[in-house]
């Protein structure tokens, strides 16, 4: 165990992943906080030089060698253990203290009243809504967002109250860190099947999770939900069903059906906070949404209309196509899609086949790694042959590089198309690049 009073002391930190999205909230606070602060990541980043900005020292590239010997304290990215093991066996010889970053989220939140947002998909979102309606209604909370609130233009921010807001990752049950007092469970579906055995697997973490609410504490979810009878019979605390909160008065900046339950869920967390409804339903309207969630970039040079969102698995793909054709009802819908994972990409072949029924036109890029080696049993050609026998009459395309896909993108999109790129990864850049500059 380590003692948490040596994070409050050190003055000098070490972050090994520090582009990533969490880990890079947790250099920001402790920057804030006058500490020196070092890192390393594998690869570039906005999130990276906002912190260089901030006055972070950060190489590119992990060596061992880089991490100064006078080092209080090193936060790590789990993935690093994937990425480069024998850099984490180093790591772990060193004469400084380390921690993950699960580890280090549990040191901030103890002493916290804890809002922890959870769930397979609409974390983000989700969390982001809460964020907006606390700071608006004075809560002044300190907020951890699995993204960039734009709000804030952040991942982060510090607030003066005892109030945290933070989105919560299952994936190796990094949530098992925490004890919230309030938690909103927005669903719960398969992913993450590279580390989970199954459902039933994923259930049982989630409903370890909710246990560890206390008994005056909340957990909001959907009753309805098929997946979540597992975690209602976990928990001693009061249960709050989202789908009970009213909204005849919302009208949000986003589509879709998905956002209208992420919006209950925060404002669900309102009522057990005493916030007046109407007032967190102003604060959702005016709600301007977090970075690559159903995020409008601009056009084309012939005048697509550009978005992008950070979908990944079967169940977000089609919320968010089905929230697009919601909104674009008569343009032709353009998906362009970028695998997240191998091992995600071959489980769930035959489902991410059926989750394009709202396109028009299904352009696939190279999977994403990530954390994974590669693997040649599985590829977007193989993806694209499944879209085929699902969607015959479709145009699919699989393409092999981001410059086909921006060149035939540029060529193919016009006035009355939305193109939308959609990915875990870095998917992005593609709409990023075609959206035409003046």
């Amino acid at each position: 165990m380590i003692d948490i009073t040596l994070l409050n002391r050190a003055k000098k930190l070490y972050f090994v992943g520090i582009g990533g999205i969490g880990v890079s909230a947790i250099a920001s606070m402790t920057l804030a906080e006058g500490k020196q602060i070092f890192g390393s990541d594998f690869t570039d980043s906005e999130l990276i030089q906002n912190l260089r900005t901030k006055g972070a020292k950060i190489s590119i590239g992990q060596d061992i060698n880089d991490i100064p010997k006078d080092t209080d304290f090193i936060i790590y990215s789990t993935a690093i253990k994937v990425a480069d093991p024998d850099f984490y066996d180093k790591l772990k010889t060193l004469p400084i203290p380390s921690i993950s970053y699960a580890e280090a989220l549990s040191i901030i939140s103890q002493g916290k009243f804890t809002i922890a947002i959870s769930g397979t998909h609409g974390k983000t979102t989700t969390t982001g809504m809460i964020a907006k309606i606390l700071m608006d209604a004075g809560f002044d909370p300190s907020v951890i967002i699995g993204s960039i609130f734009k709000e804030t233009n952040s991942n982060f921010v510090i607030g003066k109250s005892g109030y945290l807001v933070v989105e919560v990752d299952e994936y190796q049950r990094k949530f098992l860190t925490i004890f919230p007092k309030i938690l909103v469970v927005n669903n719960i579906d398969e992913d993450h099947l590279d580390y989970f055995k199954d459902l039933a697997d994923i259930q049982g973490a989630f409903a370890e999770f909710t246990a560890r609410v206390p008994t005056d504490g909340v957990v909001i979810t959907d009753f309805s939900h098929k997946n979540i009878g597992p975690i209602v019979r976990a928990t001693k605390a009061i249960m709050i069903d989202y789908n009970s909160v009213p909204i005849d008065d919302l009208n949000m900046k986003f589509p879709g059906e998905h956002n209208r339950s992420n919006a209950r869920a925060a404002l669900a967390v309102a009522c057990a906070l005493g916030i007046d409804l109407k007032k967190a339903i102003e604060s959702l309207n005016e709600f301007t949404g977090t970075w690559r969630r159903f995020e409008y970039l601009g056009k084309t040079k012939n005048g697509a209309l550009v978005y992008d969102d950070y979908a990944h698995n079967p169940q977000k793909l089609q919320a968010v196509l089905s929230g697009a054709r919601e909104f674009f009802p008569k343009e032709r819908l353009i998906a362009v899609f970028q695998p997240h994972l191998y091992s995600r990409t071959k489980t769930l072949l035959k489902e991410l086949s059926k989750s394009f029924v709202d396109a028009d036109l299904i352009v696939l890029a190279p999977i994403f790694p990530a954390r994974e080696a590669p693997d040649l049993t599985i590829s977007s050609d193989i993806l694209a042959d499944e879209l085929r026998a699902k969607h015959p009459g479709k145009v699919i395309k699989s393409l092999k590089t981001f410059e086909e896909l921006s060149t035939f993108l540029n060529q193919e999109g016009r006035k009355g198309d939305v193109i939308l790129t959609i990915g875990a990864g870095d998917i992005y850049k593609v709409a990023e690049k075609i959206v035409a500059r003046h």
